[in-house]
């Protein structure tokens, strides 16, 4: 899911990259809290977010998600870029990742974790979104763009745009497909650019915000 609107097989360790004149670099679990606090903030006005999370304690409840889904599912495969000055981030997943094998503790963790992130009153649309989401996925082997936001103080400065080009080009070395759900329809010309396609429209509930499942072919495709 992306946050940045515009206005009017990896190796380990810190790897830094420099394109289109800007730094990025390979997030660590150390950045796993500025992350989480960087996606927050960019997503806090976002439509599908807004639809299923709290609202009471909003803010605070997308921390935690955003800071467990980063340290505990997406960081550690290898594939979570920033900028060096930590104002925008892209979480990938490889389609070589290796993710931890599912447990019984580890699912009842990740109902703790959507639970705390939607409440009671709203955990069957969070489930819903979850659901949707898991069937709208292509068959064939993709790197999957989980989340990408920038500041919103610097959302329109080129920032996502910039980070956005960096990543795809690591795609694009490996001949690979890209996909990712757009949660804000404001930002389907954005991806176009780039080269994404609408694929389908996701829809979990009749009263649910649309969502646009985007698919990039790879370049030797």
């Amino acid at each position: 899911m992306s946050a940045f609107e515009q206005k009017n097989s990896p190796s380990s360790g810190q790897e830094t990259v420099i394109t289109k004149s800007i730094a990025t670099r390979r997030a660590t679990l150390e950045d796993a809290t500025r992350i989480s606090h960087l996606l927050a903030a960019s997503f806090s006005r976002d439509p599908i977010f807004n639809w299923m999370t709290r609202v009471n304690g909003r803010a605070a409840a997308l921390n935690r998600f955003f800071h467990w889904v980063m340290r505990e599912r997406v960081i550690p495969l290898g594939e979570t870029w920033m900028t060096a000055d930590g104002y925008a981030a892209a979480a990938w997943i490889a389609p070589y990742a290796e993710a931890k094998p599912e447990s019984l503790a580890e699912e009842l963790r990740l109902v703790s974790v959507l639970m705390s992130l939607t409440g009671v009153s709203r955990f069957s649309r969070g489930a819903a979104i979850a659901k949707a989401i898991e069937h709208a996925h292509p068959p064939e082997p993709y790197f999957y763009l989980a989340f990408v936001g920038v500041a919103p103080r610097f959302q329109g400065a080129g920032l996502g745009t910039a980070l956005l080009e960096n990543t795809l080009a690591r795609v694009d070395a490996a001949g690979m497909p890209a996909f990712l759900e757009n949660s804000n329809p404001r930002n389907v010309r954005l991806y176009e650019r780039f080269g994404f396609r609408v694929t389908r429209e996701i829809t979990a509930r009749k009263d649910a915000p649309p969502l646009f499942a985007m698919l990039r072919p790879g370049k030797n495709q």
